[in-house]
């Protein structure tokens, strides 16, 4: 008897010393691949790029990796839990005015008598990330509770309230000019325009930025990346497929649902605190439906919940205007904004929605479904 009970002893070290060969057989693997060559060139021009890029291309960066952060939000609630929110924008702007309001301070501006509570920069900007998940706890019941079409326009509802009180708050907001946004500061390192050499370069705003934007953009994603390969993620993706199956299989519906969508409200809020230090100053009129519909083309063109389509699909449409004004002169129908014939903005928007219908028709999948095939075969 004590032979009998003394071999599942040895066959249960057995498969663990297995499993750890195969560990060290994987990681090394994973070593070889190509990919892994690629992401660490990659990581290595990301991280030299401020040194040799002038200042169009680094803000045209920056607004790329604020809208990466926006988008891989709502790509979980939209793509990984099948939630269609049309009112992206609001919690976007929460962030941006929120980070204002708490780090600046009292005064007048455009004749507006504003209001600040002057915080440390960077407990303010941690501040708007949370300001915006409240905000999207608010509304996380209804959320909840609502899906398709319904929260869609549920949440376009968000879209017209906040423009209304962008508009009129006068004392928060500033009105239709907007407020001018106080740099970020961490620990006495203020990240504004005054110069900083560094190896004989001059880093300003726009380079000391860079550098907050990546280390926001590499957070977030491997973040959302371990959410969707998770627990959360396979009930997301369930609720998604099929939500009566997932309740029956013991998953909370609402407070999955209402999760997420918290979660994507504060992705929402610190791209907003990203771009509003990016602008270094907020206007209403930006923060309005045409930008949450952007961001809806972003995860589409991208891949629906994919971290790296969401980052593909961002880059795509916020890139792509920029690209199209810094050479109007010389492409072919499309001029420079207000000479009379096609702005580049506009000519942005008819590409990336060409883009989203080639996309639904021939690619359902987003730019992240070539990647995917490509290691299939």
């Amino acid at each position: 008897m004590s032979d009998a009970t003394a071999e599942p002893a040895v066959t249960d070290v057995l498969p663990a010393a297995g499993s750890t060969a195969g560990t060290a057989e994987t990681f090394t693997g994973r070593l070889r691949r190509p990919r892994t060559y690629v992401l660490l060139i990659g990581s290595v021009l990301l991280l030299v790029l401020p040194f040799y890029l002038d200042r169009f291309w680094l803000q045209a960066g920056l607004f790329a990796m604020a809208a990466a952060i926006g988008a891989i939000g709502i790509n979980l609630l939209t793509g990984a839990t099948g939630q269609l929110s049309m009112g992206h924008a609001f919690f976007l702007a929460v962030g941006a005015y929120g980070y204002c309001v708490l780090a600046g301070g009292s005064g007048t501006e455009n004749g507006h008598a504003l209001s600040g509570l002057g915080l440390p920069a960077w407990l303010a900007a941690i501040l708007a990330v949370l300001l915006a998940g409240a905000a999207g706890g608010i509304f996380s019941p209804i959320a909840g509770r609502l899906r398709g079409a319904y929260l869609g326009i549920a949440t376009l509802a968000l879209i017209f309230i906040g423009q209304h009180v962008l508009f009129n708050a006068g004392s928060l907001t500033g009105g239709f000019n907007g407020r001018a946004v106080p740099p970020l500061s961490v620990f006495g390192f203020t990240f504004d325009d005054s110069e900083l050499v560094v190896a004989a370069v001059p880093f300003q705003s726009a380079e000391k930025l860079w550098y907050v934007a990546l280390l926001a953009l590499l957070l977030s994603g491997l973040f959302a990346r371990g959410v969707l390969r998770g627990r959360p993620g396979r009930a997301m993706n369930a609720i998604r497929d099929h939500r009566i199956a997932a309740g029956v299989m013991g998953v909370p519906v609402a407070r999955y649902r209402a999760g997420v969508f918290v979660l994507s409200s504060m992705y929402a809020g610190l791209a907003g605190v990203l771009l509003a230090l990016l602008f270094q100053r907020t206007v209403p009129e930006y923060f309005g439906m045409i930008l949450s519909l952007e961001y809806l083309a972003m995860i589409v063109i991208g891949g629906l919940g994919s971290v790296a389509g969401a980052v593909v699909g961002a880059a795509f449409v916020s890139l792509l205007p920029q690209v199209l004004t810094h050479y109007s002169d010389s492409l072919p129908l499309v001029s420079a904004p207000g000479t009379g014939g096609l702005a580049p903005g506009e000519a942005s928007r008819y590409l990336y929605g060409a883009a989203v219908v080639a996309v639904v028709l021939f690619l359902p999948g987003g730019i992240a479904r070539l990647k995917n095939s490509g290691e299939k075969k």
